[in-house]
């Protein structure tokens, strides 16, 4: 067996693993007990409500990731307050905010919203009015000037907009609870004002919607979006953690929490940056070849993956990847150096 098969079987070993770990966890918060193995992400259970279904898992010790509130919701804890990554839809407000008292104590010091997308900042501002003990600070809430520009211009409520933009900038430092955060900017993957947040000590990166483990990625070219700056949002994300190396079989290293889907490892986001750059190869030759849209979504360029992350309906459709993919790409042909990566 070569090298490279070797390696793919490595790569589908541990993307199968961690979605099997994580595709029954269970349901929403009321009274949360921690189970799980002696190694990887712990679940934190709860018994079912009416209301929804949330999951809490425990990444680390003071790191939680919140699914089922619209886009994944990442916490931080500790003595100078709550860190959230984006804050769910509007609708799961009162849930979330159950789930953080069950976290912590203290309240919400900084949102940093990865885009603008309504499942990442319909909680920005009843979350922390809900959490905050009486006397503590309005949050403040980060997030890039283009996604302020968009929520000032929907006329949204001013407690809900960001107080800190990243404006010409390509990364943000924060120091909060003993651990150095990275704000990092990505200015045209699925927008042009998404962010990442890196949490150093706790060794995992919040990448959303850049990463969605449940689908193609959405590429949404009206507000900025674009396949090649999709790729480069993987590859950052790729160069910035670190694998489970030398002992790769086993639970380690950086743990990636995506936009939607579950909790990845540095192997699993590689294997969708070469989906996507497989992909985008092959509509690219189909366009030099001069084939039209039609002709390209008819000659299924997906093929091999949609069935994995692909859907002819909802929301974000198989047709509506490749027509974003081919239209990016008539719009901006990749170089000969990025087509290489």
């Amino acid at each position: 067996m070569g090298s490279r098969t070797v390696l793919g079987a490595m790569v589908t070993f541990m993307f199968e693993r961690q979605r099997r770990r994580l595709e029954n966890v269970a349901r929403p918060l009321v009274f949360a007990t921690v189970i799980g193995a002696c190694c990887g992400p712990l679940i934190v259970r709860a018994q079912q409500t009416q209301e929804a279904h949330l999951e809490v898992v425990q990444v680390r010790p003071n790191f939680y990731m919140i699914a089922g509130a619209g886009g994944n919701i990442g916490v931080q804890i500790g003595d100078d307050g709550i860190v959230l990554v984006n804050s769910g839809s509007a609708a799961m407000s009162d849930q979330v905010s159950a789930a953080i008292r069950n976290l912590s104590s203290t309240g919400v010091t900084y949102i940093v919203n990865s885009s603008d997308d309504a499942d990442e900042i319909g909680g920005n501002a009843t979350i922390p009015q809900a959490v905050n003990p009486r006397g503590w600070a309005e949050p403040v809430i980060v997030a890039t000037q283009s996604v302020l520009n968009r929520m000032v211009a929907a006329q949204l409520p001013s407690k809900s907009l960001p107080t800190d933009t990243l404006y010409l900038q390509e990364e943000k430092p924060l120091y909060l609870n003993g651990e150095g955060i990275e704000v990092l900017a990505e200015h045209s993957a699925h927008t042009d004002g998404d962010v990442m947040v890196f949490f150093r000590r706790s060794d995992v990166l919040v990448a959303g919607d850049v990463l969605d483990t449940t689908r193609f990625p959405v590429l949404d070219l009206k507000r900025g979006g674009s396949i090649q700056g999709e790729i480069d949002a993987l590859n950052r994300i790729i160069t910035t953690a670190i694998p489970s190396i030398p002992f790769v079989f086993q639970p380690g290293g950086t743990y990636v929490l995506p936009g939607h889907g579950y909790i990845c490892e540095r192997d699993d986001v590689v294997h969708y940056r070469n989906m996507i750059t497989i992909i985008r190869d092959v509509v690219q030759d189909m366009i030099k070849r001069g084939m039209s849209l039609e002709q390209v979504k008819a000659a299924n360029p997906t093929k091999g993956y949609r069935t994995r992350y692909g859907s002819d309906s909802g929301s974000w459709t198989t047709d509506m990847f490749v027509e974003a993919v081919y239209t990016s790409l008539k719009r901006n042909p990749p170089d000969t150096a990025s087509a290489e990566r």
